[in-house]
């Protein structure tokens, strides 16, 4: 899966407090790994609070404020999930507008667990099958998505898994769409 295939990509990854640590830690090591630029966007221009479950983990210091970021400059996004960080991003019309500006211009989206929220905020996923934890079933089905229980989807550079234990088949997948490239079909 390390093959230097993102060599001279730039990845962000959004997050907040309240993310998934491992969500993050380790799609961001596994793509880091593969060659890729990577930076930590948020709302929070400080550090942001890792959470192993219900409980604090590690705090994380932020790359670059959300207000200052532009999906032009990044070749692919990751959502993390965590209850409280996709719950915040998606009331965060920045973030929200950052999401669907990497729809706009056709570029990969890879989210996991409950990251799928906010895609639903960004209005992106109609008309797309997806995954996520299976709480946001209904939330993903009612914004006219189709949601299948399994451990990684990709429909036209939309990367979506489940929980943690997907994690392997999520960042391989991940690394496949953003070393790919532009989706023409990946829009809003």
């Amino acid at each position: 899966m390390n093959t230097k295939n993102l060599d001279g990509k730039r990845i962000a990854f959004l997050a907040t407090d309240g993310f998934e640590q491992v969500e993050l830690t380790k799609p961001w090591a596994a793509i880091k790994e593969a060659g890729a630029d990577v930076k930590l966007i948020s709302p929070k221009t400080d550090k942001i609070q890792g959470m192993n479950h219900f409980d604090k983990g590690d705090r994380f210091p932020v790359d670059l404020d959300v207000a200052d970021a532009s999906a032009e400059d990044f070749d692919g996004l990751v959502l993390p999930g965590g209850l409280g960080n996709p719950d915040a991003l998606r009331t965060c019309e920045t973030s929200v507008s950052f999401v669907r500006d990497f729809f706009k211009q056709h570029k990969p989206v890879a989210a996991i667990c409950h990251g799928p929220w906010v895609l639903i905020e960004a209005d992106v996923v109609r008309d797309r099958k997806v995954t996520s934890w299976p709480s946001l079933k209904t939330d993903l089905t009612n914004a006219g998505a189709t949601w299948t229980d399994e451990e990684c989807v990709c429909d036209n550079g939309l990367v979506t898994s489940r929980n943690p234990d997907d994690i392997p088949a999520f960042c391989a997948k991940a690394i496949e769409e953003f070393a790919e490239g532009k989706h023409a079909k990946q829009t809003v």
